[in-house]
C-alpha cells in the first residue's frame, strides 16, 4: 500500500522499532504541518492509507473530496478533528484504538508534574535571570503542605495523585457526576461543590478528554474562583478551557499563574500571541506524549491497523459500514 504519514515534525517515526511493522509498504513521511486542503490533497493524491499523528490535522469533507485514492485512515484516541461522517461518505474506512484499562500516559502525567514544579519554584524565570547574570530574581513556593486539585477522575489524573502525595500535598477532585462517584467510592476526597473546588486549591490540573460535551467546561466564572496565588496547569487539550477565558482571567489576577502544554492554534509560532507571551505563563509546545517509549507505544497499535487492513482483517473500526471485504 501506498502509506502516507503525517506531522512527524522530528522525523522520529522510522528510528522506531514498530515502523519495521510498515516493511513491505510504500511510506512517504511528511516532517512539516500542512492544513491547507488544496495544498494537502496535492502532496495525498497517491495516498491509499494516511496515518494521523494525533491531532495535529484536521480531516475535512473538503480534503477527502481532494483524496481518489484513499481507502484507510489510521490513528489513536480520540478523533474530534476527522469528519467521520465525511470518511463514509467518500468510503474511506477511519480506524482509531480506543485505549481502555492498561498503562496510562506516563509521559503526560511526568510533564504535568514538571509543570507544576517548574512554575511555583520559578524554574524557568530563574534560569534565564541567572544566565543573563542576575542572582535569584523572586521566591518560589513549596508544594508540601498545599492542595492539588485534579479535574477529571482518569489514569492520568490518579498518577499525578500519586506524585502530589509523594511530595506530600493533600489531593481534591472534581469530575462528572460518575467520576465523582467513582473517586468517592475509592476513598479519595471530592470538593463538596464545584466552586468550593476551584476557591480552594492552590495547583488545579485539567485531565480531561475533549470532546462536545468537555469543550468549553472551565469557563470565566471557574478561574475568577480561582485566588491570586493559584496555579492553573493543562497538559489536556486548550478547548477545555472557554474561549479567551485563560488570558483574561490571567490580565484579572485569578489565578496568578498558568503552566499550560496546549494551544487553541497548533503549531503555536506567534511569540506575540496574548497567551503565550503572558508574563505569568510557562509553557511547552505540546509535548506531553511526546517521548519515544509513548510514540512506540501508539504507533504500535496505528500500524497494526494499517497492516490489518492490508490483510483484508481491519480492526478498531470507527465506520465499520464502509467496509467490504
Amino acid at each position: 500500500m501506498k502509506i502516507h504519514i503525517l506531522d512527524d515534525w522530528f522525523d522520529t517515526l522510522r528510528g522506531l522499532p514498530c515502523f519495521s511493522k510498515l516493511d513491505g509498504h510504500d511510506v512517504t513521511v511528511w516532517t512539516d504541518h500542512v492544513q491547507d486542503s488544496e495544498v494537502l490533497g496535492e502532496r495525498l493524491q497517491e495516498a491509499e492509507a494516511v496515518v494521523l499523528f494525533r491531532e495535529r490535522t484536521q480531516v475535512s469533507a473538503g480534503l477527502l473530496g481532494r483524496l481518489p485514492n484513499l481507502k484507510l485512515i489510521s490513528q489513536r484516541g480520540v478523533y474530534p478533528h476527522v469528519d467521520v461522517a465525511a470518511c463514509s461518505a467518500h468510503k474511506v474506512l477511519f480506524c482509531s484504538k480506543q485505549p481502555k484499562g492498561g498503562a496510562p500516559n506516563y509521559a503526560a502525567a511526568e510533564l504535568t508534574w514538571g509543570l507544576i514544579l517548574a512554575a511555583m519554584r520559578q524554574i524557568p524565570q530563574q534560569m534565564a535571570a541567572t544566565k543573563a547574570g542576575q542572582w535569584q530574581i523572586g521566591v518560589g513556593k513549596t508544594l508540601h503542605g498545599r492542595i492539588l486539585g485534579l479535574y477529571g477522575y482518569g489514569r492520568i489524573g490518579k498518577l499525578v495523585a500519586d506524585y502530589a502525595r509523594a511530595f506530600g500535598m493533600e489531593v481534591l477532585w472534581w469530575s462528572s457526576d460518575e467520576g465523582r462517584e467513582r473517586a468517592q467510592a475509592d476513598g479519595e476526597t471530592v470538593a463538596e461543590t464545584r466552586a468550593a473546588f476551584f476557591s480552594g486549591c492552590d495547583v488545579i490540573s485539567l485531565h480531561l478528554r475533549l470532546k462536545p460535551t468537555t469543550r468549553g467546561l472551565v469557563t470565566a466564572e471557574d478561574l475568577g474562583q480561582m485566588r491570586p496565588d493559584a496555579l492553573l496547569v493543562n497538559t489536556s487539550r486548550a478547548g477545555l478551557i472557554a474561549p479567551h477565558a485563560l488570558v483574561d482571567a490571567l490580565n484579572e489576577g485569578r489565578p496568578g499563574m498558568a503552566a499550560i502544554d496546549v494551544f487553541d492554534s497548533e503549531p503555536m509560532t506567534d511569540p506575540n500571541d496574548p497567551l503565550l507571551a503572558h508574563p505569568n505563563v510557562i509553557c511547552t509546545p505540546h509535548i506531553g506524549f511526546v517521548t519515544q517509549d509513548e510514540f512506540e507505544n501508539q504507533f504500535a497499535d496505528i500500524f497494526d491497523q494499517v497492516v490489518a487492513y492490508a490483510e483484508g482483517a481491519p480492526i478498531h473500526m470507527i465506520n465499520p459500514e464502509v467496509w467490504q471485504p
